[in-house]
């Protein structure tokens, strides 16, 4: 799930008019989910912060999140707040998560599906990134150096992910937002695979950070060739080093057999 960190509101929300306040709040919030804005998972501002922010009162307010809820696009929880509603359910299902485990081609059959969507994606960002989706873009691309030079390997795997959910955003395509969020959450659990593995290939991390920033910047200077290139290039790194991972173990697993045989004679 995406982090739960409280919404600012007052850059995102914007006062509604008074003609029926309980649908115009509806229907901004609605506008904002469809878009791929406001995400599965993530918590909205209190109650107290949205209505100042939308300039209504809080039983209008509360009015309008009983008829979300009733959608089915929110979920208010208890104590907690209130969150939008998981949308586009899991991605795969346990049963399946752990097949992928045990069945090696049904996990190649996973990157060649990122590989695809992700070099459409980086090609759309390209064509359609806002100033503000280069400026978010840029940050990242300035934390995955930052987390590069400091060896650290958790910054590395947080500004990974966020790198590459901030250009599928910048593609504007919601459907292909909302899908592809729940893929990467996925990824970024380690389901399908340790990006510390791809370290050892790799040697230093330095390629996989070449081919980060080869991305961001080929989107932010608004090439679409470059930007599907460099999305396309980073997959096939990816299923690559796993191909050349798996190998060497299976090699060593029959080298440590040939070597135990050996002793026994």
């Amino acid at each position: 799930m995406p982090k739960t960190s409280s919404l600012t509101p007052a850059s995102l929300f914007e006062p509604v008019g008074h003609e029926s306040l309980a649908d115009a709040v509806v229907a901004q919030i609605e506008e904002l989910i469809a878009a791929g804005i406001l995400k599965q998972g993530r918590k909205l501002p209190s109650e107290r912060d949205l209505a100042e922010s939308l300039g209504v009162s809080r039983p209008k307010l509360r009015e309008a999140l009983q008829a979300l809820e009733e959608r089915g696009l929110v979920k208010t929880r208890h104590g907690e707040g209130t969150f939008v509603a998981p949308l586009t359910g899991q991605a795969m299902l346990p049963a399946l998560l752990s097949l992928y485990g045990r069945h090696e081609p049904a996990f190649f059959d996973y990157l060649e599906y990122r590989r695809e969507q992700e070099g459409f994606a980086a090609r759309l960002a390209a064509e359609r990134a806002t100033k503000s989706d280069k400026a978010r873009i840029a940050e990242i691309l300035v934390e995955n150096e930052r987390a590069w030079k400091e060896n650290d390997p958790g910054a590395s795997r947080e500004a990974d992910f966020q790198l590459h959910t901030a250009i599928v955003d910048a593609s504007q395509n919601a459907t292909l937002i909302h899908m592809m969020a729940s893929i990467f959450e996925l990824t970024r659990q380690g389901v399908f695979y340790n990006r510390d593995f791809l370290k050892t290939i790799d040697g230093t991390g330095r390629k996989l950070l070449d081919q980060h920033l080869e991305l961001g910047n080929a989107v932010i200077e608004g090439d679409p060739t470059r930007a599907e290139n460099a999305a396309l290039d980073h997959i096939s790194f990816v299923e690559k080093s796993f191909r050349t991972g798996i190998e060497q173990q299976q090699r060593e697993a029959m080298a440590e057999k040939r070597r135990l045989l050996s002793k026994e004679r």
